[in-house]
Formats: C-alpha cells, sequence, structure tokens
C-alpha cells in the first residue's frame, strides 16, 4: 500500500546553509528511504550550477567559463534539464513517501503555482512539468522515484545573475529551437522583474507561507 494513500500535511525546512550542496543531496536521498510525511525544503547557494542524472557536464556546461568566475558545478540524482542557481535563486525540494510520481509532480506544481499566483504573479504550469509567468520560464522542475519515495526539484527565478546563466550552461541549438528562442536568456524571466517582493530571503519566506496558507 503506499504511504501516501491519504492527503498529509506539508511539513517545510530549511536546508543548514552551512551544508555543502553535495552533502545535502546526499541526504535528502537518504531521507527519501524512510519519510513519511511530505516534506518541502527551501534552500539558497552559492553560484551552482546543476545537471541532472542523464546529462553529461562536457556537453551541457561551459565548463571554462565557471571555472573563471568561481561557479561550482554538481550533478544531482533526478532527472531534467541543466540549471543556474545563485544567491538570487531559491532552491525547493520536495520529499514524499508516495511513490505515483505524476502524483507527486501534479501536487508540488500546484503548490507552487498556487503560491505565486496568491503573491501576484499570474503562474501557470505546462506539460512539461515547468511554471510559466507569460511566455517565459520561471522554473524548472525534474524529479526521481524509488521503492520508498519521490523526490522532486525545482529552481525559482528571482532575481538570478542573468549573464552568468547564459554564459554558464550551453544548450543544444535543437533544444533552443524546440522553444523557438535563440539563446536561454529569451526563455526565462526574474520574478522579481515582475513583481518585487524584496530580497530572496523576503521572497522564501512569502513563498513559504503562501504554500502553508494553501494546506490550510
Amino acid at each position: 500500500m503506499d504511504r501516501y494513500a491519504e492527503r498529509q500535511r506539508l511539513s517545510i525546512v530549511h536546508r543548514p546553509e552551512n551544508l555543502p550542496l553535495i552533502d545535502y543531496l546526499s541526504m535528502e536521498a537518504e531521507m527519501v528511504k524512510t519519510v513519511e510525511e511530505p516534506t518541502l525544503f527551501t534552500w539558497v547557494v552559492p553560484p551552482t550550477v546543476i545537471y541532472g542524472r542523464h546529462q553529461c557536464a562536457e556537453v551541457e556546461v561551459n565548463e571554462a567559463y565557471c571555472r573563471a568566475h568561481g561557479i561550482a558545478v554538481v550533478q544531482r540524482k533526478s532527472g531534467g534539464g541543466c540549471v543556474y542557481a545563485d544567491e538570487g535563486n531559491l532552491m525547493v525540494s520536495f520529499v514524499s513517501p508516495s511513490t505515483h510520481s505524476e502524483a507527486v509532480f501534479d501536487e508540488f506544481l500546484l503548490l507552487l503555482s498556487g503560491a505565486l499566483r496568491r503573491l501576484g504573479y499570474d503562474a501557470v504550469t505546462t506539460q512539461h512539468n515547468d511554471v510559466m509567468v507569460g511566455d517565459r520560464k520561471v522554473s524548472g522542475t525534474a524529479c526521481y522515484t524509488t521503492p520508498t519515495g519521490t523526490v522532486v526539484h525545482a529552481c525559482m527565478l528571482y532575481k538570478v545573475n542573468l549573464d552568468d546563466l547564459e554564459q554558464a550552461i550551453t544548450p543544444t541549438e535543437a533544444k533552443l529551437a524546440k522553444h523557438a528562442v535563440a539563446s536561454v536568456r529569451q526563455r526565462v524571466r526574474n520574478l522579481g522583474e515582475i513583481k518585487d517582493l524584496g530580497d530572496i530571503h523576503a521572497f522564501r519566506s512569502l513563498l513559504e507561507q503562501e504554500i502553508i496558507n494553501l494546506q490550510s
């Protein structure tokens, strides 16, 4: 029987700021083995490129640019695309005891998009599990499922350095053409450009509160 058969209240936890990202991702993988209730983690990292489990860093990452600008490069266990994150970006992880990944994905996206709408952003989800405002992507997601649960990751652009984002990752021309854009920057937008809610910490607190309100 799925341990998530009945809806459970969500817990929200901050990732310890002094915990290296690679150690946090390992902790997350251990947590999903025993998690009893859905738990949402929010975290902020220094400039980092995080690429998916099926990707090759040599293809997806501008490693020379990252080395020159002190940008870390880390691989995660979930699939999906390569993302750039810094102190203007809010990372969100959702760890669930459910092994029904589609249902977990749907719930997570509904929480994120619903909380953003409550904050005044016209956020919608797509069939590719992105969150869009207008014709621009403001968050991408990825997940992996184990025999004991599911982990979903989201990368929310708030006040990210778009110059570094554009230079640090190198999507193929085919991927850009698929979205009818000439560059990554043409496809994404910072939430803070649409509506400024203060610094990343203020945005984080407001988003978490609206997620809690949606659970009430």
